[in-house]
């Protein structure tokens, strides 16, 4: 029978790279969150740094979410994370123990402790990824334990104000890591309103706006979390961990401060992947452009072809040439002046594409199709032409593919269903009325009909932020391919089309 990870086996194992100091390093971070984001992004950067020497802190963790904590105790906290993918063109496969956290606290029976814990000296980041719903305003008093993170961050503040009587250079630096735009300003915003609901006094107001630094961040990474074969490697590894967690290699965390909080966050200097700047909008950019946008861009076109995830459409010749043509030629000339970082990150993407551990379902991909269409592309084919006077053929096809994915073939009970050869899928769409419309239009009519509908649907302003039919020959080039996919079947033409990439 396997022994548990756990302090007395990585001691007994010293090849497993956790030396017994690790466990005396003082509390520096309070993270509200025990999700595989920030145990395989935040807590595999300070593992890092504290194996490097450069940091020489741990992680006190808040469960939010029901049931106990058991699962960490019993481990003392250790877990296994198995960064496995390719990069640079290179298979990677490694295995780390992570000893970053020295406990995790449940909200509701361990508040006391959590209180306890700001009242540390050293304790002077906290981190969170609560997700997106996590960071909104809820009315409430901040007695007892608050139901709200907001609520719960601000009684935390309160309670290390009054700890050290509002001294200065005792605020923290928060850094919250869930996928909102401006998360940090925003989560200021929030606190300062519910402080003002507390009636809490002015000096304590005073405190957090002049104290405190609330950044702004940016993550990447994907963490697919326990792997199905976890058995296998456990035999492997010579012990068993209900945490494992596997990740992809690649990795950033920008995050919006100045040299105080760098010198807060000092464990950066582990990785160059995570970025301190004062404007992290040009990674924000690249990221929507290039990453999210490829996949808009193309997925439609990979599913109607017949793939089903995003490494089967890097298997296939055609469609692997067609996401580089959209990535490298069409999508990164836009915004390479504005992001400098941004050819890198490019091959970056494509290594994370053909990684062989994530089965990223394309179905999931297209929820939210025509409105994901106008936030990542639209301003990426209007800058295309403004910068070249020519269209990001590519892209066109991608935009004709779209229209084709929202054609609805039947509705059952207010939800509509496209066809892929014989089997339906689920359209998940807000806007899908409205392409609904444009397509019953089209019914019994012949080409000119298809035409008009392109022109229409590139006009309205109901779906895009700009008229893409004032764009010379955008229309027609759509149009052009929305019929050959009609005539021929989308592979079929979508495979001629690549072969002349």
């Amino acid at each position: 029978m396997l022994p548990i990870l756990n302090k007395a086996h990585v001691l007994k194992h010293p090849e497993l790279g956790v030396s017994a100091g690790y466990f005396d390093y003082p509390e520096r971070i309070l993270q509200f969150g025990t999700g595989v984001l920030l145990r395989g992004l935040v807590d595999y950067l300070v593992d890092k740094a504290n194996k490097q020497g450069l940091y020489q802190g741990r992680i006190v963790v808040v469960k939010s979410t029901g049931g106990d904590t058991t699962e960490f105790s019993k481990q003392d906290n250790l877990f296994t994370t198995n960064i496995k993918g390719v990069s640079q063109g290179e298979l990677v496969n490694q295995v780390l123990i992570n000893a970053s956290i020295s406990r995790v606290l449940q909200s509701n029976a361990d508040w006391e402790f959590v209180l306890q814990a700001v009242r540390q000296p050293a304790l002077q980041t906290i981190i969170s990824n609560t997700t997106e719903v996590g960071i909104q305003y809820v009315e409430e008093k901040i007695d007892g334990v608050p139901s709200s993170f907001p609520g719960k961050l601000l009684a935390v503040l309160w309670e290390r104000f009054q700890y050290f009587k509002g001294a200065s250079h005792t605020g923290f630096v928060i850094v919250p890591t869930e996928l909102v735009v401006n998360n940090g300003q925003l989560l200021k915003e929030i606190v300062l309103k519910l402080a003002a609901y507390n009636r809490l006094p002015a000096t304590f107001l005073q405190w957090i706006e002049e104290d405190n630094h609330f950044c702004s961040s940016l993550v990447d990474r994907i963490v697919p979390g326990k792997p199905k074969e976890l058995a296998v490697l456990e035999e492997k590894a010579g012990y068993t961990d209900g945490l494992w967690i596997d990740t992809e290699p690649y990795l950033l965390w920008a995050i919006e401060g100045d040299d105080r909080v760098k010198d807060i966050l000092g464990f950066h200097q582990t990785d160059s992947r995570m970025l301190i700047a004062r404007d992290i909008t040009p990674f924000r950019e690249q990221k929507l452009r290039i990453l999210n946008g490829s996949h808009t861009i193309s997925v439609p076109l990979g599913y109607l072809s017949g793939l089903n995830i995003v490494l089967e459409c890097m298997e296939d010749a055609n469609m692997r040439a067609f996401f580089r043509t959209v990535i490298l030629e069409e999508i990164l000339p836009t915004i390479k002046d504005i992001c400098p970082q941004a050819p890198a990150f490019a091959e970056d993407v494509l290594d994370r594409f053909a990684n062989p551990n994530i089965a990223h379902k394309l179905l999931s991909i297209t929820f939210q199709e025509s409105m994901k269409m106008n936030a990542r592309n639209v301003k990426t084919i209007v800058r295309y032409y403004e910068k070249f006077q020519a269209l990001p053929a590519s892209m066109c096809l991608g935009f004709a593919a779209m229209l084709l994915f929202l054609r609805p073939e039947k509705l059952d009970n207010g939800q509509y269903s496209g066809q892929r050869g014989e089997e339906y899928y689920t359209i998940t769409d807000d806007n899908i009325a409205i392409f609904a419309e444009y397509w019953s239009q089209v019914t019994g009519r012949g080409g000119d009909a298809i035409a008009e509908m392109v022109q229409a649907i590139s006009a309205d302003q109901r779906l895009w932020e700009a008229d893409l039919s004032q764009i010379p020959g955008f229309a027609d080039t759509v149009t052009a391919h929305l019929q050959g996919m009609l005539q021929e079947g989308v592979k079929s033409y979508a495979d001629s089309y690549s072969k002349v990439l």
